[in-house]
């Protein structure tokens, strides 16, 4: 995955920023899945999410799922 994201593009930012949060301590109430059922999406993954579609001016749920198709890998 690194040789597609270069060094200096915005979301190593990100990915460094949410990683050094500890959401729990800052009111993420699902950090930790529950023992039933299927385990939901990581905090950490949304919370990176909305912040690439703040940055980027990208405020629909469509929009935001069509970026992460954007550029990956086939």
């Amino acid at each position: 995955m690194d040789d597609y994201v270069g060094p200096d593009n915005v979301v190593r930012f990100i990915e460094a920023f949410v990683e050094s949060l500890d959401l729990a301590a800052a009111g993420f109430d699902r950090t930790l899945p529950k023992a039933t059922g299927r385990p939901g999406y990581d905090p950490s993954d949304l919370l990176k999410l909305y912040i690439y579609g703040y940055l980027n001016r990208v405020r629909s749920s469509r929009r935001l799922e069509a970026e992460t198709h954007r550029n990956r890998g086939a």
